[in-house]
């Protein structure tokens, strides 16, 4: 019960994190700069979440200060600098190609694990991954002609990493934060850093307060603001973050790979594009890949090292994965 949870808040997430591309290319059509979207987002987000965290903190708030130097690389790193060059990948290469490299993050985990901890993937994994990436070049129509700008893969590939220490950061519990304190803190971080660069002359902000084209309609910068704001950063980050610690790294992130197929579902109701024959047998494709990981990471059990562990053999939680990539805690 508690993994089908973990699906469902890890799907959720990927839904409400699906809505940010169509949102965020109204936003640049207008004249928004990436930066600004990013920003906007992030501190709108903080803000909004700042009530049920103080709340759920319930007076703890020694708490934060346990769970500071965690928030901080999560909300810089994780947060900050993926949400930037994301943005600014989409701003020089087609959303195709960008969004294919910045999840590449997922196999920069399992090469992670394999290269520092042997943690060699098994068949199943192997198979999964490659029915996943074959997926999604078929929904992200990649057969096609596409300009591959330098820049632009520098700025994704940087959001493929942001992207893989999401989930890694996401899945560590030893920061003793509530998963929606932990994705507040974080974003409120985020949001600093981001308002601290832009006072600096750092990043180029512009944020016209203009009419966007959304659903086929001219209606006020507020409304994708609000949808990234609230729908796809607020709730998608809470609901990730708790995914995680439930799934784990691993899985949790081949189940992020349907943020694609939301992507692509939202940009035709949003944007007007179709989706065609291709792009669904695709979608089964991811589909496929995800459930193959899901099985792999369930169905082999390992021993449990350490003296509270019981003897023999028993499955490893997820989150056991995921700690092998963390350092030594001394």
């Amino acid at each position: 019960m508690k993994a089908n949870a973990g699906l469902g808040l890890a799907l959720a997430s990927s839904a409400t994190f699906g809505t940010s591309g169509s949102f965020a290319t109204s936003l640049i059509q207008s004249g928004w700069t990436p930066e600004a979207a990013a920003t906007v987002r992030i501190c709108v987000a903080a803000v909004v979440l700042t009530i049920p965290a103080i709340l759920q903190l319930r007076g703890q708030f020694s708490l934060l200060r346990k769970g500071i130097k965690a928030a901080t690389g999560y909300g810089v790193i994780a947060v900050a600098a993926a949400q930037v060059c994301y943005f600014n990948a989409v701003a020089h290469l087609s959303v195709a190609v960008a969004l294919l490299l910045e999840y590449s993050g997922i196999l920069l985990i399992i090469g992670w694990l394999w290269l520092t901890r042997g943690h060699r993937p098994r068949r199943l994994t192997i198979t999964g991954t490659f029915a996943a990436i074959i997926g999604l070049t078929l929904v992200l129509d990649l057969l096609g002609d596409h300009r591959l700008d330098p820049a632009g893969i520098a700025w994704a590939i940087g959001a493929a990493v942001g992207l893989a220490i999401y989930f890694v950061m996401s899945a560590n519990t030893d920061d003793g934060l509530p998963p929606l304190v932990f994705a507040w803190s974080g974003l409120s971080i985020a949001g600093v850093a981001l308002l601290i660069a832009d006072v600096a002359g750092v990043l180029p902000m512009r944020a016209p307060q203009t009419t966007v084209l959304l659903a086929h309609a001219r209606v006020s910068w507020i409304l994708p603001v609000l949808g990234l704001s609230i729908v796809a950063a607020a709730i998608a980050y809470v609901t990730g973050v708790a995914g995680v610690r439930i799934l784990g790294a691993k899985v949790a992130s081949f189940v992020g790979l349907t943020e694609v197929l939301f992507a692509v579902v939202f940009a035709w109701v949003l944007l007007g594009q179709s989706l065609t024959l291709l792009q669904l047998l695709g979608g089964a494709l991811v589909i496929a890949g995800i459930a193959l990981v899901r099985v792999d990471e369930y169905q082999f059990p390992v021993a449990r090292e350490g003296p509270q562990a019981p003897s023999g053999h028993s499955f490893r939680r997820p989150a056991e994965c995921v700690e092998d990539l963390l350092p030594t805690r001394h």
